[in-house]
């Protein structure tokens, strides 16, 4: 059964490659060589052939595409008596959410759904429901949701029509609309919006092989994406739903169609909602039969819920560090998750690992757990270090994908749909306004007409009358005065 060989102490230590989908997790302190071994790991899949998606938080993770220095690595290779190390480059693609230092990763609000949302935007409970709401009238009114101007349009145009959707929808307050609305733009402010859009990311994309038949590596640059580790976290579970959901079943095959990283993944479950943390359990769980082996990488095993750590067949444990009694029982509890050594005390050794040197246990040819062993990592053949803006510049333009993915699209979809509703509601009130100033006027004109001017003899006979009664009006007032005056 072919491997993967990863480290070495009298013996090869390697994965199967049948048992690569089994998952595992790569885990140590700070300092003490997850990353080299996550490269280590990534250039022994591209060589057979498998594709990798891996976060690079760091910076460091673009050397892979430059080969490394084999004379630098001449005494390690000494010392660990390997004879089959070649110093080269590894086919990368460089992504990016903010698109800068790669290909554009885009997706749909919809594609994300109400659920992860929920998380991003940090909202309560109530609030979450009224998400799952506005998601149902979208899809019942044909409101696409692509971006975030598209959801902010339904929730603008929910708030002002509440009456209308609370009969049908039940109630929803526009407080609770506008705790949303205010959610959205910090998301926003955030950079969300050059997340959310289109052309969206064919996750297909990532399955690819170079023209010499080595698996891509494509790494998600995320030094800056990694400033908002919500948004981060969030996106790289989004990622993973995704593939689980497009993903043809295919069952167990004789090597993984793809392999996924969640570094930092200590992230991933920070104050994650138990319905959350189930949904992502059954999509490790299930993803195994669509061809992908799922890695997480973090400092500690216990970071990781209980229902999710059970599924990690392949472990690679680097030293950890013991100064108080958290520490120390969080030592112990990584210890208990392995298959035991009677060689060794695992506990006792975790905080006795040198940098590079690491305690690991694979499934063996039977799909069982090995005992655990300690060995050096294989030194990587890829260069260490960092690369300058030229050569991300230079990966970014050799790819077919620069051109598919550059350029954002904005198609017709909520946000525009419901303009023209407000534009046509807009206009329909203009006329209805302007009909009751024409009624206005029409009624105006009717009472006029209805006043007929007077014709000359009833002039005439109004000045005589008039004449007549102040005549009369001076012949009593001289009669009273002179009463007055006789007494």
């Amino acid at each position: 059964m072919t491997s993967i060989t990863i480290a070495k102490n009298d013996k090869d230590l390697g994965i199967p490659l049948q048992y690569l989908n089994r998952h595992g997790f790569i885990t140590g302190a700070t300092g003490t060589g997850k990353t080299v071994t996550l490269k280590v790991i990534a250039e022994q899949l591209s060589k057979q052939g498998i594709p990798v998606f891996l976060a690079d938080i760091k910076g460091d993770l673009a050397s892979l595409s430059q080969a490394g220095d084999e004379s630098k690595m001449k005494e390690r290779l000494e010392k660990l008596g390997i004879s089959d190390y070649t110093a080269q480059p590894f086919p990368v693609r460089l992504w990016d959410v903010y698109g800068e230092l790669g290909h554009p990763v885009r997706g749909t609000i919809s594609e994300m759904g109400p659920i992860l949302l929920s998380r991003l935007f940090e909202l309560s409970e109530t609030q979450a429901d009224v998400l799952q709401v506005l998601f149902k009238i979208a899809d019942d009114k044909g409101y696409l949701l692509i971006d975030l101007k598209d959801l902010q349009a339904l929730v603008t145009e929910v708030s002002n029509h509440l009456p209308d959707y609370t009969g049908e929808y039940g109630h929803i307050t526009k407080q609770t609309l506008g705790a949303i609305q205010r959610h959205l733009l910090t998301i926003q402010e955030q950079g969300g919006d050059l997340f959310f859009g289109e052309p969206a990311i064919k996750l297909t994309d990532f399955i690819r092989q170079d023209e010499t038949g080595k698996g891509y590596l494509n790494i998600l640059m995320a030094q800056k994406l990694y400033q908002n580790p919500l948004l981060y976290a969030t996106m790289l579970i989004w990622l993973l739903a995704q593939l689980f959901e497009e993903l043809p079943e295919v069952g167990d095959l004789d090597k993984p169609k793809l392999v996924f990283f969640f570094d930092e993944a200590h992230l991933l479950f920070n104050d994650m909602p138990k319905s959350l943390v189930s949904q992502v359990e059954k999509v490790v769980r299930l993803i195994r039969s669509k061809g992908v082996g799922v890695y997480f990488v973090t400092q500690n095993p216990i970071d990781l819920p209980e229902s999710i750590l059970a599924q990690l067949g392949n472990r690679i444990q680097h030293a950890l560090r013991a100064y108080t009694p958290k520490e120390q029982k969080a030592i112990k509890a990584a210890a208990d998750s392995y298959r035991p050594n009677e060689n060794f005390k695992v506990a006792d050794v975790i905080t006795e690992l040198q940098v590079g040197e690491a305690l690991i246990s694979f499934l063996d040819e039977t799909g069982t757990p090995s005992v655990v062993e300690r060995a050096m990592i294989r030194p990587p053949e890829s260069f260490l270090g960092t690369v300058d803006e030229t050569q991300y510049k230079k990966l970014i333009e050799s790819s077919p994908f620069d051109a598919q993915y550059k350029t954002p699209v904005d198609r017709e979809s909520a946000y525009e749909l419901l303009s023209k509703k407000i534009d046509a509601e807009r206009e329909e009130e203009a006329k209805e306004k302007l009909q009751k100033e024409l009624e206005k006027e029409e009624k105006i004109k009717e009472k006029a007409k209805k006043k007929k001017p007077k014709g000359a003899v009833e002039k005439i006979a109004d000045s005589f009358t008039n004449q007549l009664i102040r005549s009369i009006g001076r012949e009593m007032s001289r009669s009273v005065l002179g009463i007055f005056k006789r007494k």
